[in-house]
């Protein structure tokens, strides 16, 4: 890549920012921490598999389908 063109200027500077940053990475530590919460521990714990439990495997679709005919009171056509 040449050293004047503009990607190689974007690399740069990233690249040269985060070899420098010291704050930052602890920062950074901080944020993966609080992701890794956020969408494992959260997921596990407090949002069950819906469809798993009250679907048939392979139906899933199917069971979604009929739940919004119904909830919408429309009527379900054969």
């Amino acid at each position: 890549m040449k050293r004047e063109s503009l990607l190689y200027r974007i690399y740069d500077l990233y690249y040269d920012g985060f070899r420098h940053m010291q704050l930052g990475k602890t920062l950074w530590a901080v944020i993966l921490v609080k992701l890794f919460i956020i969408f494992v521990v959260l997921k596990l714990f407090f949002f069950p598999n819906y469809l798993k439990e009250h679907a048939e495997e392979g139906r899933e679709a199917d069971y979604v389908a009929n739940e919004l005919i119904e909830r919408s009171g429309g009527q379900q056509q054969p």
